[in-house]
């Protein structure tokens, strides 16, 4: 591999990083906010009206246990796609640990 090919594809991979971490922070993000919706959502006093926002209206939720579900339902694929981002990421650091030591050593 050319010095040039490897310092190409070593810029790319760290801007491949770039963008990966920032979709896992986006992610965890969003896994944390689905946990304290739905812990918001089993704390809530069963007498007082629960709301989901559609658009630009709030609608009363009639079956808890529904907007429950679809919410933990939700939380499990985020965090399903960030484990993968989290895989993608390592192997994309071993891939940049590869080729730097290679760089290097030209």
């Amino acid at each position: 591999m050319s010095e040039d090919n490897a310092s190409e594809e070593i810029k790319a991979i760290v801007q491949e990083l770039q963008i990966i971490r920032g979709q896992i922070q986006s992610f965890s993000s969003q896994s944390s906010e689905y946990g304290l919706t739905i812990d918001a959502l089993s704390n809530q006093d069963k007498d007082k009206a629960v709301y989901r926002s559609l658009g630009n209206l709030l609608l009363e939720v009639e079956d808890r246990e529904k907007l429950s579900n679809e919410l933990s339902e939700s939380k499990i694929n985020v965090e399903n796609h960030l484990k993968r981002l989290i895989e993608r990421e390592g192997s994309l650091r071993e891939k940049y640990e590869h080729l730097a030591s290679i760089f290097e050593s030209q």
